[in-house]
């Protein structure tokens, strides 16, 4: 097996969490979870799940950051806002972080 397919890709675990999250939202935390370990085993490894749980998030935050502050023009309103939702969405991602840790595990 050559390095690049052990490696596994970080954009595809990303998307592969999305939409099972999407799919299995009726499940409150089996599914996050399930979308965790599928994510993470697909990053193929534990930091690189992790990487791929946390990434949408600190994306989420710095675009809302961006334009919190352009839109508004005052940069504290920017970073409360872009900060809150980071906060907001890392801690409602907890049993996806988990799975992602699992699922890196099995990799």
């Amino acid at each position: 097996m050559t390095e690049t397919a052990r490696q596994g890709s970080l954009l595809l675990a990303m998307i592969w969490m999305a939409l099972i999250s999407l799919l299995l939202f009726w499940l409150p935390v089996i599914g996050p979870l399930i979308a965790g370990v599928v994510g993470g085993r697909t990053a193929g490894g534990v930091g690189r799940g992790f990487l791929a749980a946390i990434l949408p998030s600190a994306l989420l935050g710095a675009l809302l950051f961006l334009f919190g502050t352009a839109l508004t023009g005052l940069p504290l309103i920017g970073a409360l806002a872009g900060g809150g939702v980071f906060v907001l969405v890392l801690f409602q991602s907890g049993p996806l972080i988990v799975g992602a840790l699992i699922g890196g595990l099995l990799a």
